[in-house]
């Protein structure tokens, strides 16, 4: 995924399913370098991780 279309994620009302490594995750910061955000699996909000935003995967808008 390219910086841009991580951010139009990031700030639409929609919610988009986006994978890391496979694993459903969400967004929560797009980073000032433009090349990584923290991210959170879905089913727990506690662990984040810094993760490069190339490796994210866009699957499909959630209905």
């Amino acid at each position: 995924m390219d910086y841009q279309r991580a951010q139009e994620i990031v700030n639409s009302p929609s919610e988009y399913e986006v994978s890391y490594n496979g694993v459903s995750v969400w967004i929560d910061q797009l980073h000032g370098d433009q090349k990584t955000a923290t991210v959170h699996l879905r089913r727990s909000l506690e662990e984040r991780s810094e993760v490069a935003i190339a490796e994210l995967k866009e699957e499909h808008k959630v209905h």
